[in-house]
C-alpha cells in the first residue's frame, strides 16, 4: 500500500501574525493602528473582531492560533483580568513550545517584570481568577511570556506610537522575508521560477512602475508562483494586495468589488462608489505609495483598466497572471517582462507526485515504476500531478494499475475542468480550429497548419496566434505543439457526448472505431464527421477507401502509411464508385497509390491537395480537364508526375514539385500564374522549359536545381519586372568557377549563398539588389564588392570563413545595418576606421579573426548590444572609451590577448554578460568593476595572470554566475561576497583560495564548485570561526532525526556549512567536488543521515565535475 505518512516538510501557516490583546484597553487605539499597518505591509494578520464573529467557540480561536506563524501579545493593565485572553495566552505558549511558531510580547502600559512576577496591576487582575482551576497554567504562561524577547513600548522611538508601530511592522517583515507561506506546502521547483521572476521585478529600484506578466496554461502554477513571490517581497513595499481569481470575481461581483479589495488592503479605506470613482481614488492616492499589487487570473483588458492604470508611484510593481498573453499586450505590458511558466522537469514532477502520493520526496518501495508512469502521463503539469497523487495516496497497487489503464481512455475530470476554462472563452470559429489542431495537427509545421486551416474557410494565422496567446498551443522551431493534457481535452470534447457512438463524432482518429464504422457499413450515419486521420498500415485500405465516400461533410482527410504491397503497381480506382466526398477541402495522402485522382471526385471544394511520395502521374486521367478553381496549395513532391497543366489550377499560390525526376513538361496558359508565390523545382529534370517565368507577378520564393538552370531562368526575366518582384528569395546551388552575375535582373529581400562553398567571386552587379535586407556569403571569396553601400536596405551582412582581408570603407555607409558577422574570417586583419558610422548596428561578431585593434570610432555605436571577440588572439587592447557603448549587454573576450581592461568599461550600465575566459595575460580588473550593476555572469576561467578580485565586485547585486576555475594566483575572495544576494554558482576549482568569507553563508540557492582538497581546507579554515557557535544547533538537528553521523574531516566540513545555513532558511546548497571524490551529507555522511537531512530540506551535495550541470540548475529539494 502506498504510504500516507505525515509530511516531513515544515508546517505552512494561514496567517502571518496573530494579535492577542484586551479589547477594552487597546482595540480602538494602538491595536487598530498596528493592525492597519501590518495589513498595509501585506502581513496577513488575525484579530478576533476581523476574523471571529460573535457566538463562535474558543476552539475556533485556537484553530486560528495554530494557523499563525507569529504571535504579538499586547500586554495591557487589564489583559490578565480576561479569562479569554489568558486562554489565548496559554494556547500561544503551548504552540511556541511544540511547533515552529514564535511569540513576541509587547508591553503596552505595564512593566515586563509585572508580567513575569504577576505583580502590580497584573497581579491584581490575576487574583480575580484564584478560584479557576486553570490558574496555575495561566500563571506559568504569563511567566514564560514575560521572559521572552519583545518590545517595551515606552522604550521604542521614545514612546511615539506611530514610530513604534512602524518599527514593529518592519521587524516582522524582515522575519517573514525568507519564509514562503502558502496554503500549498508542496512547492517543488518554485525557487528556479522565482529567481527568474525576481530579476524582472528589480526589487529596490525606484524606476517607473513595472507591470510583470506571468502567462501559462491552466494548472501550470501561475498563482502558486505569484503567491510565493508576493509572500517573499511584499514587506518591502509601503502597501500590498493580492487579488485572487479576478476572472470569477469580476464575472460574479463586478469590477467595483475588485477595486474595493485593493483600496481596502492598500489604503485601508472603504470604497462604496462606482468603478469610475474607484479609478479616480487610485489615480490620486496610489501615486504617493510604493505598491506591490498581484492580479491573479485576469482574462479581460477592462479588468486591468480598472485596477492597474498609469497611477502607481515609481518603484511599484504589478504582477498579473493570465492564460491569455493578448490581455497583457493590450494593456501595454512590455514583452520582456512577460514570463512563461514552464513545465516541471521529470525530477521535479517525481518529487511533487511523491509529496502527494507518499508524503515524502521519493516513491515507496515497489511503487517506483507505477510512479514513473504517472509522471510520464502528467507531462510536467503540476495540476495533474497533484490530482493523481492525492487520488492514489494510500491505495493498493492493484488500484494504481487499474487507475492508469482507465486514464488511457477516460481522462481526469478535475484536470479537464480547469483546462476547459480557456476553451470556453474561445469564439466558435476558434473552437473549431482548436479541435482540429488537437485531433490532427499536433507536430505540424506552422505553415502547413495555417494552410490546412485556411483551406477550410478559417483564418489560420489569426487562429493559431490566439490559441498561442491563450496558452492552448505552443509554436517551437516553427512547429505546432500542444501539451498532452490539452490535446486530451480537445479529443475528450469531441467524444464525450457520444463516447460509444463514433458515427456521431465530429472527428475520427481512432483506428479501431474507424475500421468498425466502415466494416459495419454505418458510415452513412457519420454525417457530422468533418475530419478523419488514419494510418493505413494495419487496416484494409479497400474497406477504408470505400467507406470514405459516405462521409458527406468531411472537410479534412489525412491518410498515411500505404505501401506497394497493399496497392499493386497497376492499381486504379473504380470509375463508378464514390471514393472521396466532394465536400473535401483538404486531402493529404502521403504515398497516394493511384496514377490519377478518382474520376468520380469532383474536387470543386478542394483548397489543399498534398500527395507527396505518391504514384500520381497527372491529376486527371487521359484528356479529362477538371478545373480546380479553389485549389491554392498543391504538393506533389517526390511523385511520379510527368506533366503539369497550370490551366487546371488558375488560383494556385503554392506548388511543390521538388524531386519529381520524371517531370518533363509544365504547361502554362497565359494568365494562370498571377497568384503563385512559392515554386519549388529543386532536383527536377533540367530539360524542363522555364519560359513561363516571365508570367510570374507575385512570386516570393523560387527554388531551382542548379546554377545552369538558374541562370537561364533569370535571364528570361524581362527588365520591366524588376520592380514587380520585391519579395523574391532564391535558393541556389552554385558550382565552382561560377559567379553571381544576375544581380540587376530583379530585386529580392534575401540572398543566401552560404551553401556555395566553391563560389570564388561575387559580381559587383549584386549591388543592384537594392531591396535586399539579408546577405550571407560563405566560402572562398577574397573581397566584398566595393559598391556594397548601394544595398540601401541591408540589415544583416554575414561573412563566414571567407578569405576577406579587409572590408571596403563603403560598408560604413550601410545606414540600416543591424548585424555584422565576420566569424572565422581568419585573414581579416583590420576594420574600417569609420565603422562607428553604422549608427543602427546592434550585433558585431569578429570571433576568430586576425584583427589587432578595434577602431576608436567603434565607441560611437550607441545601439550595439553584443560584441563578440572570441579567439582574436592578436587583440591586446580595447579602446579607452569603450564605456560609451551605452546599450552593450554582452561582451565576449574569450581567448584574446587582452592585458588589461579600460577603466571606462565600468560605465557599461546595461552589461549582463562578460566573458574573459582564457585571457592568459590579464593581470587585474578595474577597481570599480562593481559598478556593472546589471552584470549577471562573470567568467574569469583560466585567467592565469590574475591575482586579485576587487572588493567592489560585492556591489554587483544582479550577479548570478561567477567563475574562477584555474585562476591559480587568486588567493582570496572579498569578505563581503555574501552581499551578492542573487549569486547561484561560484566556481573556485583549482585556485589558490583556501578560505571562504563568512558572509557567503547568507546566500540562498548557492552552488559552490571546487576540488575536494579545496573544500577540505575550507572546512579547516572555517572550523575555528563558526564551529563553536553552531555545533550545538547542528547536533540537535541530528538528534531529532534519530541518527548518528560519522566523524572525520568531511563530516566536520558538512557540519560547519549545514549549521551556518540551518538558521537562514536556505533552500539548497550544493558543493561540487572537482576531482570526483564524494563527500558531505549526501556523499559521505551515511545513508540514514543523508536521508534525514534531505527530508528536512537542507541538502549539501558533493559530486564530480563531470556531473556538473551549468544553468539552468534545478535543486534536488526545496524548503517551502
Amino acid at each position: 500500500m502506498a504510504s500516507s505518512s505525515t509530511s516531513p516538510h515544515q508546517k505552512s501557516f494561514k496567517y502571518h501574525v496573530f494579535l492577542s490583546f484586551r479589547g477594552e484597553d487597546t482595540r480602538k487605539t494602538f491595536v487598530d493602528h498596528l493592525y492597519a499597518y501590518l495589513k498595509q505591509k501585506g502581513i496577513h494578520t488575525f484579530r478576533d473582531n476581523e476574523e471571529l464573529k460573535k457566538g463562535k467557540r474558543i476552539d475556533e480561536l485556537f484553530k486560528a492560533i495554530e494557523e499563525s506563524k507569529f504571535f504579538i501579545i499586547v500586554f495591557s493593565k487589564n489583559y490578565a483580568s480576561s479569562s479569554w485572553c489568558l486562554k489565548e495566552l496559554a494556547k500561544i505558549m503551548e504552540c511556541q513550545d511544540e511547533n515552529e511558531q514564535i511569540a513576541y510580547p509587547l508591553f503596552y502600559d505595564v512593566e515586563p517584570s509585572d508580567i513575569r512576577k504577576r505583580s502590580g496591576p497584573v497581579g491584581r487582575a490575576i487574583a480575580k481568577h484564584k478560584s479557576n482551576e486553570q490558574i496555575k497554567k495561566w500563571e506559568k504562561a504569563l511567566e514564560s511570556a514575560g521572559n521572552l524577547v519583545g518590545w517595551d513600548l515606552k522604550n521604542i522611538a521614545n514612546g511615539h506610537e506611530t514610530e513604534a508601530i512602524k518599527k514593529i511592522g518592519e521587524e516582522i517583515s524582515l522575519k517573514l522575508r525568507s519564509i514562503h507561506l502558502s496554503n500549498d506546502e508542496n512547492l517543488i521547483g518554485m525557487d528556479r521560477r522565482m529567481q527568474e521572476l525576481e530579476s524582472s521585478l528589480g526589487i529596490g529600484l525606484n524606476d517607473k512602475a513595472r507591470m510583470i506578466g506571468i502567462k501559462g496554461m491552466g494548472g501550470i502554477g501561475k498563482t502558486t508562483l505569484a503567491r510565493s513571490i508576493f509572500n517573499k517581497v511584499s514587506s518591502l513595499f509601503e502597501g500590498s494586495c493580492f487579488v485572487d481569481d479576478v476572472r470569477e470575481v469580476s464575472k460574479k461581483k463586478g469590477l467595483r468589488s475588485l477595486q474595493k479589495r485593493v483600496l481596502s488592503d492598500v489604503l485601508n479605506i472603504e470604497h462604496r462608489g462606482s468603478v469610475l470613482d474607484g479609478e479616480k481614488i487610485m489615480r490620486t492616492r496610489l501615486r504617493y505609495i510604493k505598491v506591490l499589487l498581484v492580479l491573479d487570473d485576469v482574462d479581460n483588458p477592462k479588468q486591468l483598466e480598472a485596477l492597474a492604470g498609469d497611477w502607481f508611484k515609481d518603484g511599484s510593481r504589478i504582477i498579473i497572471t493570465t492564460r491569455d498573453e493578448k490581455v497583457l499586450l493590450a494593456h501595454g505590458v512590455n514583452a520582456k517582462w512577460i514570463h512563461d511558466v514552464d513545465f516541471l522537469s521529470d525530477e521535479e514532477a517525481m518529487s511533487l507526485f511523491s509529496r502527494y502520493a507518499f508524503k515524502r520526496y521519493i516513491p515507496d518501495q515497489g511503487f517506483e515504476k507505477l510512479s514513473s508512469e504517472v509522471v510520464c502521463y502528467s507531462a510536467g503539469l503540476p495540476l495533474t500531478i497533484k490530482v493523481l497523487g492525492s487520488h492514489l495516496c494510500g491505495e493498493e497497487e492493484v488500484l494504481w494499475i487499474d487507475a492508469l489503464k482507465r486514464l488511457e481512455t477516460i481522462p481526469s475530470l478535475e484536470t479537464l475542468e480547469v483546462l476547459e476554462i480557456s476553451y470556453d472563452g474561445l469564439e466558435d470559429d476558434l473552437k473549431e480550429i482548436f479541435l482540429d489542431v488537437a485531433c490532427f495537427m499536433v507536430g505540424f509545421p506552422k505553415d502547413d497548419a495555417i494552410r490546412a486551416i485556411d483551406s477550410c474557410g478559417f483564418r489560420g494565422i489569426y487562429g493559431l496566434r490566439v490559441l498561442e496567446q491563450k496558452s492552448l498551443i505552443t509554436i517551437f522551431h516553427n512547429g505546432l505543439g500542444m501539451h498532452d493534457r490539452i490535446e486530451e481535452l480537445g479529443k475528450n470534447i469531441v467524444r464525450r457526448s457520444h463516447p460509444r457512438e463514433p458515427n456521431k463524432h465530429s472527428r475520427l482518429w481512432i483506428r479501431e472505431e474507424i475500421e468498425e464504422l466502415f466494416t459495419d457499413n454505418v458510415g452513412t450515419e457519420a454525417s457530422t464527421c468533418t475530419g478523419l486521420e488514419l494510418e493505413l498500415t494495419e487496416v484494409s485500405p479497400e474497406i477504408i477507401i470505400k467507406g470514405l465516400g459516405n462521409l458527406k461533410k468531411l472537410r479534412y482527410l489525412f491518410l498515411t502509411g500505404s505501401d506497394d504491397d497493399r496497392f499493386p503497381s497497376d492499381w486504379k480506382f473504380d470509375k463508378e464508385k464514390q471514393y472521396f466526398p466532394n465536400s473535401l477541402q483538404l486531402l493529404n495522402w502521403n504515398g497516394y497509390p493511384g496514377p490519377f485522382l478518382p474520376q468520380t471526385f469532383q474536387a470543386n471544394n478542394l483548397v489543399a491537395l498534398q500527395l507527396p511520395d505518391s504514384r500520381i502521374v497527372q491529376l486527371w486521367e487521359g484528356r479529362e480537364r477538371k478545373v480546380l478553381k479553389k485549389l491554392k496549395f498543391l504538393d506533389l513532391s517526390c511523385s511520379k508526375v510527368r506533366t503539369f497543366d497550370f490551366g487546371m489550377t488558375p488560383n494556385l499560390e503554392r506548388l511543390e514539385l521538388r524531386g519529381c525526376h520524371d517531370l518533363i513538361q509544365l504547361h502554362v496558359p497565359p494568365g494562370c500564374l498571377k497568384r503563385l508565390v512559392y515554386l519549388d523545382l529543386l532536383w527536377c529534370s533540367s530539360s524542363v522549359s522555364f519560359s513561363f517565368i516571365k508570367q510570374l507577378e507575385s512570386l516570393e520564393l523560387l527554388s531551382l536545381p542548379d546554377l545552369l538552370v538558374s541562370a537561364v531562368c533569370l535571364e528570361e526575366f524581362p527588365r520591366y519586372s524588376r520592380n514587380k518582384l520585391p519579395k523574391l528569395r532564391f535558393i541556389f546551388d552554385y558550382s565552382k568557377d561560377q559567379s553571381s552575375s544576375n544581380g540587376t535582373s530583379l530585386e529580392c529581400v534575401l540572398l543566401d549563398l552560404q551553401p556555395c562553398t566553391k563560389l570564388e567571386s561575387v559580381s559587383e552587379s549584386i549591388c543592384g539588389l537594392q531591396h535586399i535586407r539579408r546577405l550571407t556569403l560563405d566560402g572562398c571569396i577574397p573581397e566584398v564588392p566595393k559598391d556594397i553601400d548601394q544595398l540601401k536596405c541591408l540589415e544583416e551582412l554575414t561573412l563566414y570563413s571567407t578569405h576577406v582581408i579587409c572590408l571596403p570603407d563603403s560598408v560604413c555607409m550601410l545606414k540600416h545595418l543591424k548585424s555584422l558577422k565576420l566569424k572565422d574570417c581568419r585573414y581579416l586583419e583590420e576594420l574600417p576606421e569609420n565603422l562607428g558610422l553604422l549608427e543602427h548596428l546592434e550585433e558585431l561578431s569578429l570571433s576568430s579573426t586576425s584583427i589587432r585593434r578595434l577602431p576608436d570610432s567603434i565607441c560611437m555605436l550607441k545601439q550595439l548590444l553584443s560584441l563578440k571577440l572570441k579567439s582574436c588572439l592578436l587583440l591586446q587592447e580595447l579602446p579607452n572609451d569603450l564605456g560609451q557603448l551605452d546599450c552593450l549587454e554582452k561582451l565576449n573576450l574569450l581567448s584574446t590577448g587582452i592585458r588589461s581592461l579600460p577603466d571606462s568599461i565600468c560605465m557599461l550600465k546595461h552589461l549582463q554578460y562578460l566573458n574573459l575566459e582564457s585571457c592568459q595575460l590579464l593581470e587585474k580588473l578595474p577597481e570599480d568593476i562593481g559598478q556593472l550593476e546589471c552584470l549577471e555572469e562573470l567568467n574569469l576561467k583560466k585567467c592565469a595572470s590574475l591575482e586579485d578580485i576587487p572588493n567592489s565586485i560585492c556591489k554587483m547585486k544582479c550577479l548570478r554566475y561567477f567563475y574562477l576555475p584555474f585562476c591559480s594566483r587568486v588567493q582570496k575572495l572579498p569578505e563581503e561576497l555574501g552581499s551578492l544576494e542573487c549569486l547561484e554558482e561560484l566556481d573556485i576549482n583549482c585556485t589558490g583560495i583556501n578560505h571562504l568569507p563568512r558572509s557567503i553563508f547568507l546566500l540562498k540557492y548557492l552552488r559552490i564548485v571546487g576540488s575536494e582538497s579545496l573544500l577540505q581546507s575550507c572546512a579547516l579554515a572555517t572550523a575555528t570561526e563558526i564551529q563553536t557557535s553552531e555545533t550545538e544547533t547542528f547536533t540537535q538537528a541530528l538528534d531529532n532525526t534519530g541518527t548518528e553521523t560519522k566523524t572525520g574531516l568531511r563530516n566536520q566540513f558538512t557540519e560547519n556549512y549545514c549549521n551556518s545555513y540551518s538558521r537562514r532558511q536556505v533552500d539548497t546548497v550544493v558543493l561540487v567536488s572537482g576531482d570526483g571524490v564524494g563527500g558531505g551529507v549526501v556523499g559521505d555522511a551515511g545513508g540514514d543521515t543523508s536521508k534525514s537531512l534531505k527530508e528536512k530540506g537542507k541538502v549539501f551535495e558533493l559530486q564530480p565535475t563531470s556531473q556538473y550541470r551549468k544553468k539552468p540548475y534545478s535543486p534536488c529539494h526545496t524548503l517551502v
